[in-house]
């Protein structure tokens, strides 16, 4: 097996949710393709057919705001003009076409595994979810029963009840 051009572990760690959407920012991906973030954004808007809103969008000023609030470390790079814009998995999928080189298809690769080995891991999280909620309701029924066997036992007799033991004929 040949050795990852970006480390899948930097690659989670630039992955957001936004908009319930998985999502790469412009710069981080310019980063990992060894670009600068203009020439990517440039690329992007050269060929905007090939990204569509299921493939891209612009953060609003105030998804930038609290996102950038939730980031603690900062480039260094001074501020920018515009927020920026947020790739879904097919919308990084689709930039390897547009930017041309060996590093960007290889660094997609590698981000493209990222997200599947996400969605499976968050599929093995579903199966467990669902697993545990069927031994609730397999239990809730067991417990049911027991509970309604306690409260028979619990309720006091009606009936004339008789005694247990023997009966010397002389008592007959």
């Amino acid at each position: 097996m040949s050795h990852a051009i970006v480390p899948r572990e930097r690659i989670e760690k630039l992955i957001y949710l936004i908009r319930e959407q998985k999502v790469m920012l412009d710069q981080d991906l310019a980063d990992l393709y060894g670009v600068q973030t203009k020439v990517l954004v440039q690329a992007v808007k050269r060929n905007m057919d090939r990204f569509p809103s299921d493939f891209m969008f612009q953060l609003s000023k105030e998804e930038f705001s609290v996102l950038w609030s939730q980031i603690v470390t900062s480039k260094g790079k001074g501020g920018r003009r515009y927020p920026p814009y947020a790739f879904t998995e097919h919308g990084v999928a689709m930039l390897s076409s547009v930017l041309n080189s060996q590093r960007a298809v290889q660094v997609n690769i590698e981000i493209v595994r990222t997200f599947v080995g996400l969605r499976r891991l968050l599929a093995s999280h579903e199966e467990l979810a669902r697993k545990i909620i069927d031994l609730e309701r397999k239990h809730d029924s067991q417990f049911r029963t027991i509970f309604e066997a306690i409260r028979q036992l619990m309720q006091p007799s009606t009936g004339a009840t008789k005694k247990i033991g023997f009966r010397r004929s002389e008592d007959k």
